[in-house]
C-alpha cells in the first residue's frame, strides 16, 4: 500500500515538473494568464493519465487471455506427446517382430547374402582400377545399386541380380586374359579427343598407334604425356598391326595394380634432365669440362703439327725456322766457332725458349682435373643443404620432398668426376706429346755439343 502511494506521488511530481516546464515555455502576459495555463495543463494531464490507465487494464486482460491460451495448448501437446510415444512403442514392437520373422525366414541365406555383399564390394574395387572398364564402362552402376540394396537390411537381391553379379565376375576374369581391339575416344596430351582403335593387353596395358595409354578416374582413355623407349613403341605398333600368332610386347607387370612400374620408368629423367638437376654448379662444371676438352684437343692438334715439322727437320740437313728443332739447329749454325761451354749454354737457352710454347696449356689442364672434383663436392654440399631444408619444412616422411636436393647432390658429384677423369687422360696424352718433342730437342742439342767437342 505504501509502495503504491509512493509511486503515485512520484508520478504526480513528475507530471507537475513537466507541466511547469511546458507552461514556462509559453508566454504569459499576466499572473491570471499563468494561472489559467496551469489549470488547462492539469486538466489535459488528468485525461491523459486516465487513457493510460485504461490501456494498462486492457493489456492486462489480454495477457491473462494469452496465458490461458498457452496453458491450453501445452495441455493438448502433452496429451498428443503421450499418444505418439505409445504409438512409437507399438510400432517398434511390430518392427522387431517383423525383423525376427525376416531373420527366421532367411535362415542360412543371411550368411550367403553377407558373402555376396563382400564379393560385390571386392569386385567394385577391382573394376575401378581394371583396364577392362575402358572397353565396358558403366559396370559400377549396377554394383553400386546392388550394394545399396543389400546394405538396407530390408531388401533382398533378386535372382537376375545374383546372376548378373556372377556374370560380371566371370567377365572380369575372362577379359583379363585376352588381347582385344576396340574403338574408343583417346584424349591426346594437348586435350584433343580422337576416335581411334585401341589394343587392350589383358588387364596390363592399353596401346594405340604405337603409344601407351592410361585410364583415368572417369574410365576415359588418355595418351601418356611421356612414353617409354622407342623400341617399346615399335613393339606396340607391331602388336596392333598383327592379327594372329605371337608378337613381342613390353608388358607392365604391375598393370592390374595401377601400372606403377610403367609410370616410374617413363618418369625417370633422361640424361638432359639429369644434367639440369645439377643446377648452377652442374652448369659450371660442364662449362669447365667443355673448355678443358677444347683446350686439350687444340693443343693436340698444334703438337701433332709441330711434331710433323720436327720429324721433317730430322730428315733434312738444312735448318728451317718454322719448327722448334730448326730454330735450335739454327742457333748451332750461328755459333760454330765458339767454345764448347758457350755452345752448350747457347743450345740450352734455345731449348728453354721453345719449352713454353710446347708446354702451353698443360698446367691449366692439370688445374681443371683437380678443381672439377672439388666443384662436384661443392654441388654435393649445396644439394644436401637443400635436402635438410626440405626435411625441416616437410619432415622426413615424404621422400619426394627430398628428391630434388639429393638428385642435385649426386649429379654434381658425377659431373665432377666425368670432367676430371677425361681431363686427366687428355693431360697425360698432351703432356706425352710435348715431352716427346722436348726430348728430341734436348737429344739433338746434346749431340751437337758433343760433336763440337770432338772436333775441338
Amino acid at each position: 500500500m505504501k509502495t503504491s502511494i509512493a509511486k503515485r506521488i512520484l508520478v504526480a511530481a513528475a507530471a507537475g515538473l513537466i507541466s511547469f516546464s511546458a507552461v514556462a515555455q509559453e508566454k504569459a502576459t499576466s499572473l491570471d494568464d499563468l494561472l489559467k495555463m496551469v489549470r488547462q495543463s492539469k486538466i489535459a494531464e488528468s485525461q491523459e493519465h486516465k487513457q493510460r490507465e485504461a490501456e494498462f487494464r486492457r493489456q492486462k486482460a489480454n495477457q491473462q487471455a494469452l496465458l490461458n491460451r498457452a496453458k491450453n495448448v501445452r495441455t493438448a501437446e502433452e496429451k498428443r506427446s503421450e499418444e505418439l510415444e505409445k504409438r512409437y512403442q507399438d510400432q517398434e514392437g511390430a518392427i522387431n517382430q517383423k525383423r525376427d520373422q525376416l531373420d527366421e525366414r532367411l535362415g542360412s541365406l543371411s550368411e550367403l547374402f553377407g558373402h555376396m555383399s563382400s564379393t560385390a564390394a571386392d569386385l567394385r574395387a577391382n573394376i575401378d582400377s581394371s583396364l577392362v572398364s575402358s572397353q565396358y564402362p558403366g559396370r559400377t552402376e549396377f554394383i553400386d545399386g546392388l550394394l545399396a540394396k543389400m546394405n538396407t537390411g530390408t531388401k533382398l537381391p533378386t535372382i537376375p541380380e545374383i546372376e548378373r553379379l556372377w556374370f560380371e565376375i566371370q567377365r572380369e576374369t575372362i577379359e583379363s586374359g585376352k588381347v582385344v581391339k576396340f574403338n574408343a575416344t583417346v584424349i591426346k596430351p594437348n586435350g584433343e579427343q580422337v576416335q581411334q582403335e585401341v589394343v587392350r593387353v589383358g588387364n596390363f596395358n592399353l596401346v594405340s598407334n604405337g603409344k601407351y595409354l592410361e585410364m583415368n578416374d572417369a574410365y576415359k582413355v588418355a595418351e601418356l604425356v611421356r612414353q617409354p623407349d622407342a623400341k617399346f613403341q615399335k613393339m606396340a605398333e607391331s602388336l596392333q598391326a598383327s592379327s594372329a600368332g605371337f608378337s613381342a610386347f613390353g608388358v607392365d607387370p604391375t598393370g592390374p595394380t595401377g601400372g606403377s612400374y610403367l609410370k616410374a620408368m617413363i618418369n625417370s629423367p633422361d640424361l638432359i634432365e639429369r644434367w639440369h638437376q645439377g643446377k648452377i654448379v652442374g652448369y659450371i662444371i660442364t662449362a669447365v669440362g667443355a673448355f678443358a676438352m677444347l683446350l686439350a684437343i687444340f693443343r693436340l692438334v698444334v703438337l701433332f703439327g709441330v711434331s710433323a715439322k720436327v720429324n721433317a727437320q730430322l730428315r733434312s740437313a738444312t735448318p728451317n725456322t718454322n719448327n722448334p728443332l730448326g730454330r735450335v739447329l739454327a742457333v748451332a749454325e750461328e755459333n760454330k766457332g765458339v767454345d764448347g761451354e758457350t755452345l752448350e749454354l747457347k743450345m740450352e737457352e734455345a731449348v728453354l725458349k721453345e719449352r713454353p710454347a710446347i708446354e702451353t696449356g698443360l698446367n691449366l689442364l692439370k688445374i681443371i682435373a683437380m678443381v672439377a672434383p672439388l666443384l662436384g663436392l661443392l654441388g654435393t654440399v649445396t644439394g644436401m643443404i637443400i635436402t635438410f631444408q626440405a626435411i625441416t619444412i616437410f619432415g622426413a616422411g615424404d621422400p619426394r620432398a627430398m628428391a630434388d636436393g639429393i638428385s642435385s647432390a649426386l649429379i654434381t658429384t658425377v659431373l665432377g668426376l666425368c670432367v676430371a677423369i677425361p681431363t686427366v687422360l687428355m693431360h697425360t696424352i698432351v703432356n706425352g706429346r710435348a715431352k716427346r718433342i722436348l726430348h728430341i730437342l734436348e737429344e739433338q742439342s746434346t749431340g751437337i755439343v758433343a760433336e763440337n767437342a770432338e772436333r775441338k
